[in-house]
């Protein structure tokens, strides 16, 4: 359980970084590689506590990140 809690970590942290070196955002750096862990910590733990997933752990990494830089930063936008 633990290696798969730090591959969530590394997963979202790469998707973070490759979704502001492409465009997708334009947050910084920093910004979007931590509002991607922090999206993929929280599907981490509801689908711990909860049973919902994608498939993969792996899966749920990347679609939790890209749900989470397409949800935060568009809502504190005007």
């Amino acid at each position: 359980m633990f290696l798969v809690l730090m591959g969530t970590v590394v997963i979202a942290g790469i998707v973070g970084y490759v979704s502001e070196k492409t465009g997708f955002t334009h947050n910084g750096y920093l910004p979007s590689i931590i509002i991607c862990v922090g999206g993929a910590f929280l599907f981490y733990f509801a689908r711990i506590m909860f049973g919902i997933g994608f498939g993969s752990p792996g899966m749920n990494a990347i679609l939790s990140s890209i749900g989470a830089l397409i949800i935060v930063p568009t809502h504190w936008r005007k």
